[in-house]
């Protein structure tokens, strides 16, 4: 009774999470049709739906079917051994011990219908096990089916790469599913007749032996096809000195994979033929000798030809494969597009390259975006519920003039919430959005060292900009599920010691407008608040999947994403996000492999609305790839010219594309397979100082007129210096204007000339016995130097350096920029600001007048009190170095009284002067 019980117990509990786990996969599919629906996406959810539903049903019936069917031509074996063994057993044999029911009994159970039912359960349960596999593969099903050529051949097959990166594919799946299931039924097939050969061992085997040599014969002609496809895989060996096909690959490889091919495909019918002659040595000779032509031409054979013909003569012999990869890493990364030019040096800058790109002077970024988040954090959160997630740069057209400015979202955090305050009303209803951005310009400072605010406070206040909708329900902190457009009053924003109230008026999230919408997001998120709560209403909405990260990827998942949205205020006053998406494959013949795979196109611009979470995929690069998923998903996509003009002017060349292209190009901008060889002029990414830590330099952003173009525009930049060596040899930049987005220009500099590299000059800086002193005095106890990003401007035909000092109380956290320090190579200037410092650089007397008064309007006095201050420090540090001195001298005399009294005034003088200084 007890076991019974139990076991009930047991059945009902299993019957429980086997229809909650159930319900939870139809809960999710329901709501996430829903999310779709509510974005205008739903054939985009239906086509992959559908198309994994039809790959997984079709994979299903395809193993069951061939499954059952091999096992059903071994049902005669079946019945055949039952029938001996119950012959037997009738004429008093002990065969085998069957309990709790007699033999008889067990071997009359077993009938030819109840064969077929338990051989169509094992088939359904082999085809469920792999059905998965082609569902998971959808969207390679989906490219074969909707290829679009690229245009180009490979150099060794003469294929459109079309071929190897829709196709290819497709075909190992197919290939790898498809012997998966014969060696499988080979191996059950094969279990089966063993097992009942032991009971028969005069029965006839002929059906067996055509049973297994069609199934042999099938594995053999997959073998076969198997080594067609391994010829093609031969464009992506990394045996070689580079990636892709080498002289060994191409001339012992190849040749041994045609012979392989043509020995299992004779093998192939050998074993069919063998039907007839039933001459099973023939078969295994057979084996015997594709295993050995494996092992002989595909293994020893390859080595051979590669120590003893390549290796001696390795450059002559690789030169053809070395120039393929070359151009075709080239041609994946978009490479052979940039635009290559002499950069001509003249020395050092003067008054009229100052004058003459007075627009690029006004751009150059001081502000650090590490150091500046922290500063709008302490100053612009407001409330300790909002955040700063990132610092982002942008260019907006200020008073008809472009200028680089700083750009941060102020999102609500829900986790920065009082702990008290942390309720499932307060999380869900109320506190459901951020307010508003801050934004200043990248190069102006106040005289605290802080930024001059463009746009400002709780609501934004900006005499610049107008930020229509300043409400962010959708961004990069939206990490939760909300509810608006309720009957409870959602916090809007603080005002003095009252909070404002808000209700949601937008199309975004969900209207749960129906008892089975509720139903169904209750059983979501696991609580009854949602049926329960009475400020619900039908036109209530729920919005889930807020964060923008998330939500791209899981509108689009076949898209790579860059990792740093960044926010925009449009013409319209609305805040959009706007999110750079890449086309990649790891199938580029001969292409070098990165962290992405081997090709890369920064295909998409993605904008999200950050108040009603709409999104609009854009397409900038009309490339095969992108053009496959166009047709694909035809609704998803929109071409760039219907992109907002006020949108399309915020478009920037994203850093992490521009991080692979750079890293590639130091070696690939090689273009001859000797020099390449010989790795005879590899290039590195410059290293910089910051925060104390030697880092790889970031590209950076920067408002500029390239050399022998009139315009500003809006370039994305990085140096580069030759390996074992710190000095610049050349630098590259990438346009982002709308007009020419996606230029690449490579400016070389002289190779006779000598252009310090950021880590010369930082070590300028730390030689340097003035500014080296303050910088020094100011990192004492109390206080941290922030050395910042150090930019390279090319200027005229000079180069400027700018590297910008923050001051950093260890009490506030608010870094400050108290210093600018420039440099055109061997002069080097630290002033507190860019443009005290410029005048000291140039040294120019009519640069002096003029950018004397501008100083004197703004920041009176600035230069007596500077020169002031640094007579005053540099006597007092002349104290106490000769003080220090003294001291030494005494120890050294065994003076140990007079050496604790000197040390004791030291230490006096260094606390008094630190204590000036803050």
């Amino acid at each position: 009774m007890k076991k019974a019980l139990g076991f009930i117990i047991f059945t009902f509990t299993l019957a429980i999470i086997l229809s909650t786990n159930f319900l939870g996969v139809i809960i999710n599919f329901y709501t996430d049709w829903l999310w779709f629906e509510n974005l205008n996406l739903s054939n985009l959810f239906w086509t992959i739906f559908g198309t994994r539903l039809g790959l997984r049903v079709g994979i299903l019936v395809l193993f069951t079917l061939i499954t059952f069917v091999n096992l059903w031509f071994t049902k005669d074996k079946i019945l055949s051994l039952v029938y001996k063994l119950k012959k037997k057993t009738k004429e008093g044999e002990d065969v085998i011990e069957l309990n709790p029911i007699s033999s008889n009994n067990w071997f009359e159970a077993i009938t030819s219908k109840r064969i077929n039912l338990v051989y169509l359960a094992i088939s359904f349960l082999i085809g469920l096990l792999f059905s998965g596999i082609g569902s998971n593969n959808w969207e390679l099903i989906l490219k074969f089916i909707n290829r679009t050529s690229f245009g180009t051949v490979d150099p060794i097959f003469s294929k459109d790469l079309a071929f190897y990166i829709f196709q290819l594919p497709t075909y190992e799946l197919v290939y790898l599913m498809l012997t998966v299931l014969v060696v499988l039924n080979l191996i059950i097939i094969g279990g089966i007749y063993l097992f009942t050969k032991a009971g028969d061992f005069k029965l006839d085997n002929d059906k067996t032996k055509h049973h297994i040599s069609i199934l042999l014969g099938t594995f053999f002609f997959l073998k076969a096809w198997g080594y067609r496809l391994d010829m093609f895989g031969l464009l992506y060996s990394e045996t070689g000195v580079i990636f892709g096909a080498t002289y060994t690959d191409v001339n012992a490889q190849l040749l041994a994979l045609r012979i392989l091919f043509a020995t299992s495909l004779l093998l192939g019918i050998v074993t069919l033929i063998n039907i007839y002659f039933k001459q099973t040595k023939l078969i295994i000779g057979g084996v015997a000798v594709l295993i050995m032509t494996s092992v002989l031409l595909n293994g020893i054979y390859p080595s051979l030809i590669q120590k003893y013909r390549v290796e001696p003569n390795e450059l002559t012999m690789e030169s053809p494969y070395i120039e393929h990869n070359i151009n075709f890493t080239q041609q994946a990364y978009n490479l052979d597009q940039i635009d290559r030019r002499d950069y001509p040096l003249r020395g050092k800058l003067s008054y009229s390259d100052i004058r003459n790109n007075q627009q690029t002077i006004d751009n150059i970024r001081l502000w650090d975006h590490r150091a500046l988040k922290d500063t709008y954090s302490q100053l612009q959160e407001i409330r300790s519920y909002y955040s700063f997630t990132d610092v982002d740069v942008d260019r907006y057209l200020i008073n008809g003039e472009l200028q680089q400015v700083m750009l941060s979202a102020r999102e609500l955090d829900q986790n920065l919430l009082p702990e008290r305050a942390q309720t499932w009303v307060n999380k869900r209803l109320v506190y459901t959005h951020g307010f508003g951005a801050t934004m200043s310009p990248a190069n102006k400072v106040t005289e605290a060292g802080l930024p001059e605010f463009m746009i400002q406070n709780i609501p934004p206040q900006s005499d610049l900009l107008e930020i229509k909708e300043p409400r962010i329900y959708y961004g990069e902190a939206t990490n939760e599920y909300v509810i608006v457009n309720t009957e409870a009053n959602e916090f809007d924003y603080p005002e003095g010691d009252q909070n404002k109230f808000y209700n949601y008026q937008g199309t975004g999230g969900v209207e749960l407008d129906s008892p089975i919408k509720r139903l169904a997001f209750a059983f979501k998120y696991r609580t009854l608040n949602i049926l329960l709560n009475d400020d619900l209403t039908n036109k209530s909405r729920l919005m889930f999947d807020r964060n923008i990260h998330t939500r791209v990827r899981k509108a689009a998942p076949f898209l790579r994403y860059d990792q740093d949205p960044y926010l925009v205020i449009g013409d319209d006053g609305g805040m959009y996000w706007i999110q750079d998406a890449y086309t990649t494959t790891d199938r580029y013949p001969y292409s070098e492999p990165h962290s992405w795979g081997n090709y890369i196109r920064n295909s998409v611009k993605v904008v999200i609305d950050a108040y009603t979470g709409e999104m609009d995929f854009y397409i900038v690069d009309e490339e095969p790839i992108i053009e496959t998923y166009r047709n694909i998903f035809p609704d998803l996509f929109k071409s760039f010219e219907e992109m907002p003009e006020g949108i399309k002017n915020h478009i920037r060349y994203p850093q992490d594309l521009f991080k692979v292209q750079a890293q590639l190009y130091s070696v690939y901008h090689m273009s001859n397979p000797n020099v390449f060889y010989n790795k005879e002029d590899v290039w590195n990414i410059p290293r910089e100082h910051y925060d104390g830590s030697s880092i790889t330099m970031e590209p950076y952003y920067t408002v500029m007129s390239l050399p022998e173009e009139e315009e500003e525009e809006f370039i994305l930049m990085l140096p580069f210096t030759p390996a074992n060596r710190n000095n610049i040899i050349s630098w590259l930049g990438a346009k982002s204007d709308p007009a020419n987005y996606g230029e690449l220009v490579l400016y070389d500099f002289p190779k006779g000339e000598q252009v310090y590299g950021p880590m010369q000059i930082e070590s300028r800086i730390d030689q340097h016995e003035e500014i080296s002193q303050q910088l020094s005095l100011w990192d004492q106890r109390g206080s941290k130097v922030i050395r910042g990003n150090l930019l390279v401007i090319p200027l005229e035909q000079s180069v400027l350096y700018v590297e910008p000092i923050f001051l950093q109380s260890d009490g506030d956290q608010i870094p400050e920029l108290r210093r600018v320090i420039v440099s055109s190579g061997d002069d080097i200037v630290m002033e507190s600001t860019l443009e005290l410092a410029l005048l000291r650089l140039v040294g120019d007397e009519q640069l002096e007048e003029e950018l004397g008064d501008k100083l004197k309007e703004e920041e009176p006095e600035i230069t007596g009190a500077i020169l002031e201050e640094q007579s005053d420090l540099k006597q007092k540090v002349s104290e106490i170095t000769t003080i220090y001195n003294e001291a030494q001298e005494e120890l050294r005399n065994s003076n140990w009284q007079r050496y604790g009294e000197l040390i004791e005034e030291v230490e006096e003088k260094l606390l008094k002067l630190e204590e000036e200084l803050n």
